[in-house]
């Protein structure tokens, strides 16, 4: 299709109910129209994570209200869209299901096409949307619920060079926040901790660099983490504010370590293709965190490879990267989906053998 398309995108696939508008006319930038997201944090902060029906039901109640607004806030109706695309996996099953039943709704009520979109193919097409990234690209999502490395060579065109066979990164800083008594989410408040800790302290253990390849483990770590405060509460009834600190800076440290050696390992395989432009870029709301951005810029100059990050409002999860996969898919002459189901599992590379584990932010794909 080659004409302006105008998308109404909706993403639901855990704890967070989106909405956007993308506009997007050939040869030029794409434009975002609206981009309306609205967060649970509250509903499960008392939790220490995600609870799915809690989430399931708040995707349900706003859902509609996300939609009128991206709506509104896009100066668009329904009747001047050429489609609607949403998330229908992989995910926390109860939340994807309520925004394919809303996306079909919508889709059947106004005559409209309806694409489902791969949350992970959403994460990995952002690129584009921000920055026109063309193929072949590498791509590390790292995030709460999923951390691989995917070589893009298309809009449907993903191979997956490795991923974490347990705990995602985010998983893993949530519970070690949890651990250390620190709020929710656990990302930001570890990293806030970890700025004033020494990261030499604790000899916390980098998983997986002794064995080839590019997957990742992080659930070892965190174990070696409890250990690390039990032994210290054992040794002295308690731990210090600078014994929390230097256990956030050793973990952080640790995880920064881990990923900038697997992107190494990674950046070989995709430089092999020999790419025209050579790029790495990284998405997931990991990659918001200070100290792995700085590793991964530093690998990426030491390989001469342009390193993209997204804005972060686009590196967590939204809706306008669901309504741009919808887009390019429809570019791309992908068929519209006439029986599209919600999915709690759908990995990306069909081709290769599944990942072990499921975490609590949704299984692994």
């Amino acid at each position: 299709m080659g004409g302006t398309l105008t998308f109404l995108g909706l993403e639901s696939s855990c704890d967070d109910t989106a909405a956007a508008v993308v506009r997007h006319a050939p040869d030029k930038s794409p434009q975002i129209l609206s981009s309306v997201v609205s967060g649970q944090t509250d509903l499960h902060a008392a939790f220490g994570g995600v609870v799915p029906e809690i989430a399931a039901r708040a995707h349900a109640e706003r859902l509609d209200l996300c939609v009128e607004q991206a709506l509104d806030q896009a100066g668009v109706r329904l009747d001047d869209l050429d489609g609607i695309a949403v998330t229908s996996g992989p995910g926390l099953i109860g939340g994807v299901l309520s925004g394919v039943m809303t996306a079909k709704g919508l889709a059947a009520g106004a005559g409209l096409p309806l694409i489902g979109v791969n949350h992970l193919a959403g994460h990995a097409l952002t690129p584009r949307l921000t920055d026109g990234l063309p193929f072949p690209y590498l791509m590390l999502l790292v995030s709460g619920g999923h951390c691989q490395f995917l070589l893009v060579d298309g809009v449907e065109g993903f191979h997956r060079l490795g991923g974490t066979i347990d705990d995602a990164p985010g998983e893993a800083f949530d519970k070690t926040a949890k651990l250390l008594g620190l709020p929710q989410p656990g990302g930001p408040s570890v990293e806030v901790e970890a700025r004033l800790g020494d990261p030499r302290r604790f000899a916390f253990p980098r998983p997986l660099l002794d064995r080839p390849g590019c997957d990742l483990s992080f659930s070892g770590l965190k174990t070696a983490l409890l250990r690390a405060r039990d032994a210290l509460i054992a040794e002295k009834g308690g731990i210090t504010l600078q014994d929390r600190r230097d256990l956030c800076a050793g973990f952080q440290a640790a995880v920064a370590e881990v990923l900038a050696e697997k992107t190494r390992r990674a950046l070989a395989s995709y430089l092999e293709r020999k790419p025209a432009e050579a790029a790495l870029a990284v998405a997931g709301g990991v990659a918001a965190n200070g100290a792995i951005r700085s590793a991964l810029e530093h690998v990426c100059a030491a390989a001469r490879v342009r390193f993209l990050a997204p804005p972060l409002r686009l590196c967590t999860d939204n809706a306008a990267m669901i309504a741009w996969a919808g887009i390019e898919r429809t570019r791309g002459g992908h068929p519209q989906a006439s029986d599209l189901v919600a999915r709690p599992r759908w990995p990306l590379d069909q081709s290769a053998p599944a990942l072990i584990g499921s975490g609590k932010k949704g299984a692994k794909a």
